[in-house]
């Protein structure tokens, strides 16, 4: 997309100007960009994309959340309330929850799995890099409170270890 600040420059635009917007849009595939913007000889040109979280999830994993089944959703105090629980894991980063290794893979807890110091609770993926979440303690996970495929907030509850 092409800002023109004034009709003088639209008269300005040549074809080595398109070339620069190619130029820009492959340089943002390149660099994971999502926007460029620049300003020559009174010609500005931004190049932009929209990218949504679906859009950046691996194929298999939209499948597996597509067809996993919705369930009730939590209300926002019964939320602000598990997170001062203190058995409470709460998401390190911004990202997307997975329960399982690799869709159609056995999930890494379920409710009344008894976990250990350091073994991994669920995967977020951020920037696309899965990241494990390990467990802060040792007990027994007596609530799951994201599904598989959800969006994530930094400090969000994501499982009670009591």
């Amino acid at each position: 997309m092409a800002s023109k600040p004034d009709n003088k420059s639209a008269a300005n635009f040549k074809s080595d100007d398109s070339a620069l917007i190619r130029e820009l849009a492959l340089l943002l595939d390149e660099t994971s960009l999502t926007e460029i913007e620049i300003e020559r000889a009174g010609l500005r040109v931004r190049v932009a994309r929209n990218i949504s979280i679906a859009a950046s999830m691996p194929a298999n994993f939209q499948q597996a959340a597509a067809s996993a089944p919705v369930a009730a959703s939590v209300t926002p105090p019964a939320v602000a309330d598990l997170a001062k629980h203190p058995g409470a894991v709460p998401s390190p980063m911004v990202g997307t929850a997975y329960s399982s290794p690799e869709p159609g893979a056995k999930p890494f807890i379920e409710v009344g799995t008894k976990v250990s110091v350091g073994q991994t609770l669920l995967i977020i993926e951020a920037m696309k890099t899965m990241n494990q979440i390990p467990s802060p303690r040792a007990g027994t996970v007596t609530q799951i409170l994201v599904e598989d495929g959800q969006p994530v907030e930094f400090g969000e509850p994501l499982v009670i270890i009591e």
